[in-house]
């Protein structure tokens, strides 16, 4: 399997089939005489950033921190012991519900878009 080829910018899903987002990131495990290990993956606009430079990751990160508060200032990670399938989508074993992954659009929803008369 070619790492980034295969998996970078695929589309994650849950358990159900509820579209996460895709792979912006890979987080590897570097181990002494031994290739290194995935450990998870990275979703968000905090990893996409970093793909452009360190800075305009620091940028993101701080940005995501003011705006949703210190949790949103780190990208989102799936341990990578959750794949289920990799095959056109990559599922993984989780409930999106219970993961903070959506937080900002709820955010969102609830305080801004609920405030648009008729919305």
């Amino acid at each position: 399997m070619k790492l980034l080829r295969d998996l970078l910018d695929k589309q994650v899903v849950d358990r159900e089939q509820v579209k996460i987002g895709k792979v912006d990131g890979l987080v590897a495990e570097l181990r002494p005489g031994k290739p290194p290990r995935i450990v998870a993956i990275e979703l968000g606009s905090i990893t996409l950033a970093r793909r452009l430079g360190a800075r305009p990751g620091r940028w993101m990160a701080q940005l995501a921190a003011k705006l949703g508060g210190k949790r949103h200032g780190e990208p989102h990670r799936i341990d990578w012991h959750k794949v289920r399938d990799i095959g056109v989508d990559i599922e993984f074993d989780i409930d999106v519900r219970e993961t903070s992954i959506f937080a900002w659009q709820d955010s969102l929803r609830d305080h801004v878009i609920g405030r648009i008369p008729g919305a």
